[in-house]
């Protein structure tokens, strides 16, 4: 088509910056579609500078930090379909238990993205800016040569770090949790995994194929569990049958780190350009390795290209695990009876067909009475809202980790999201930018006490609390929340979501801040206070009680809350986590399933051994972090 008749041509005469400052205002999707508009078009819309302005308009990191990853993928196209599909990720995710905190932040590694749960511990000395935070990497995903995504968990076992391969499944753009699942997929070919993108179009085709057979070689039992089979859902399954699986899956599908994996995840702060590099350098050859023990399942860089590659290491077989699990007895059981039904039309004599006849009748059959505890076991399953395990491992040929990013409808209290204490999953937390007369919406941390953060002789360090502040309108009312989500006790004060404080900000408190200086002589300056309520102790967690107080806005940036009565004072900061971590110090993770989600109700601090920086149990290759 010529470039006058496809409309074209005005933009086939513009210098390439001024297209690619034209193409900004456009989304990938419309970029896309203005490439397949015209020939000469689509080249003009490949071409990198197009697409490095859509890399650099989501902000996902800055613009010399993409010129450094697109050294990793083929194209800037590449690189924006992977940060288009993780973006939704982005963010701080929560989950109730442990009461102390549970909170894993998703942050930019390199072409990557990790989760890294932070830990409850106390503020040392050097107070939160400079001393370390502790944290621990959940999971991470990486982006490949080609722009798709690779997808690790983390953990621990027996003292040594593994990393369990699984795949990204699909990402709600508005995701609200973050499951770990385990899949089942199918064979094309035997010992390889379909991975073109028209997979799942393929099994789609493949099970209607089979479901359109006819009936005379299929029995209506196999049928119907081939129909269920493809559409049961992971989370169908009984909560001890997704723990057993989860189990045996990362069991199977770990991979040991080797020592040069496993120093860092993602750039340290650092103020000399030369170790920024070196830390670059390392982080590159880093990603390359763990690709080929995606890929391959070992970190051999000595296999020969020739050689036969091993089988995909993020799955397993179906058959293999349902025999490790015991669940063998149903799936047999279902096939004799099968069998039995498809031959019960084979009597022809007079006297088997009244026989037959009058098991109909009596609402018997003849495969009754060889299979029924199965036939008990599937008449409490069809009237549970539970499916069987065998069922769920039927519906595929292999089976593999996977992690899934949805969005499905929450209710909430002050932010706080109402979770389900059987589901391994993270809920996001939803953080709001600051705006006008929202001003201090945001992530914030800090300590008890005043001067902040400071130590006394008798406490070397004091707990660390994250709050997160919202704002809500209330019976005519704003009110400015501070919702608990971490605290660095040793056993629990105030459950995750308490209100530790509320105030309205319509309400100008007559209170006085009690203090003129800060801890160096420098004088204070008060710019607004509110009147408000405190978190007290009440009957329980449920139903806390609460005191009156004030939230003083100092001028430096503080937030302080004061107890009116016992003169009680909570001091906070704004926070950039990314930051936080990347100058943090890391610590050993949990066992893989727990160390996404711990499920286990606990008021305590399970991780009491890392509770601070001073004790925190570091090994040789977590010192160069």
């Amino acid at each position: 088509m010529l470039p006058d008749l496809c409309g074209s041509s005005l933009l086939l005469a513009l210098p390439d910056d001024i297209f690619s400052l034209i193409a900004r205002s456009l989304s990938p999707r419309d970029v896309c579609s203005l490439g397949l508009s015209c020939r000469d078009l689509h080249a003009i819309v490949a071409s990198d500078k197009v697409w490095l302005a859509q890399c650099d308009k989501l902000g996902f990191v800055p613009c010399n930090t993409l010129v450094e990853w697109r050294k990793g993928v083929c194209s800037y196209k590449a690189l924006c379909r992977f940060l288009v599909n993780i973006h939704p990720l982005i963010g701080i995710w929560v989950h109730q238990n442990p009461e102390l905190g549970n909170v894993v932040y998703v942050m930019p590694g390199f072409l990557s993205v990790v989760g890294c749960r932070i830990i409850p511990q106390e503020v040392g000395p050097l107070g939160l800016e400079e001393g370390p935070i502790l944290w621990t990497p959940v999971f991470e995903i990486l982006c490949n040569y080609e722009g798709s995504t690779t997808f690790f968990l983390h953990g621990r076992e027996r003292g040594v770090d593994y990393v369990y391969p699984g795949l990204l499944k699909s990402v709600d753009r508005k995701s609200n949790v973050l499951l770990l699942e385990v899949e089942p997929r199918h064979q094309r070919n035997v010992g390889k995994l379909a991975y073109s993108k028209s997979f799942a179009h393929d099994v789609d085709k493949e099970v209607s194929r089979r479901l359109s057979r006819s009936s005379s070689g299929i029995s209506k039992s196999q049928r119907l569990v081939g129909q269920k089979g493809t559409g049961i859902n992971f989370s169908r399954l009984g909560f001890g049958d997704r723990r057993r699986l989860l189990d045996v899956v990362t069991s199977q599908t770990r991979l040991n780190i080797p020592e040069t994996a496993n120093s860092m995840l993602f750039p340290r702060v650092r103020n000399d350009e030369c170790d920024s590099k070196w830390d670059l350098a390392v982080l590159y050859e880093r990603r390359l390795l763990l690709l080929q023990m995606y890929k391959r399942g070992n970190g051999n860089h000595d296999l020969k290209p020739g050689s036969a590659s091993p089988l995909n290491p993020t799955v397993l077989g179906s058959s293999e695990v349902c025999k490790s699990l015991d669940c063998t007895s149903g799936y047999h059981a279902l096939k004799a009876g099968d069998a039995e039904q498809a031959n019960y039309p084979k009597g022809k004599t007079l006297s088997g067909f009244l026989k037959n006849g009058l098991k109909q009748i009596l609402g018997k059959s003849s495969s009754t009475y060889g299979n029924r505890d199965f036939q008990k076991k599937n008449a409490s399953s069809c009237n549970s809202k539970h499916v069987q395990l065998h069922e769920f491992l039927q519906s595929g040929d292999m089976i593999g980790l996977s992690l899934r990013a949805s969005t499905m409808k929450l209710s909430s209290y002050r932010a706080w999201p109402n979770m389900h204490d059987s589901r391994f999953a993270l809920y996001k937390l939803p953080v709001r930018a600051p705006k006008a007369c929202h001003e201090y919406a945001g992530l914030w941390g800090g300590t008890f006490g005043w001067p902040p953060g400071r130590p006394s002789e008798d406490k070397p360090g004091k707990a660390l609390f994250f709050i997160l502040i919202s704002y809500e309108e209330s019976e005519g009312q704003q009110l400015l929340i501070a919702t608990k989500i971490l605290e660095g006790t040793s056993y629990v004060l105030h459950p995750n979501g308490s209100a530790m404080f509320v105030v309205n900000i319509d309400q100008p408190s007559t209170d006085t801040f009690p203090w003129g200086t800060d801890e160096d002589s420098n004088h204070i300056d008060v710019k607004q206070s509110f009147m408000g309520e405190g978190i007290a102790n009440g009957y329980g967690f449920r139903y806390p009680g609460s005191k009156p107080g004030s939230l003083f806005i100092i001028q430096n940036g503080l937030l302080v809350f004061i107890w009116k009565e016992s003169r009680a004072v909570l001091t906070l900061q704004k926070l950039n986590l990314a930051d936080l971590l990347r100058k943090g110090e890391r610590v050993p993770s949990l066992s893989p399933v727990s160390n996404f989600a711990y499920l286990t109700k606990t008021y305590s601090n399970v991780f009491s051994g890392f509770s601070n920086s001073s004790n925190a149990l570091s090994s040789p290759r977590y010192a160069s972090l």
